[in-house]
């Protein structure tokens, strides 16, 4: 598994849409840690996954 997944990718793993997930991005309440890559946003494959509970 890569060390950051797209923001679609995650947003599929937690149940809600991409537009769902880049607005909460935007207002800081993504619930997992983000990446900025110049004009795109990564999403770590490690938070992602503490948030869903697969790693204590």
């Amino acid at each position: 598994m890569p060390a950051a997944v797209s923001v679609v990718t995650a947003a599929r793993a937690l149940g809600i849409g991409p537009d769902k997930a880049y607005e909460l991005i935007k207002v800081g309440e993504f619930p997992v840690q983000t990446i900025p890559l110049g004009q795109t946003q990564k999403v770590s494959t490690a938070s992602l996954w503490k948030v869903l509970g697969m790693v204590e």
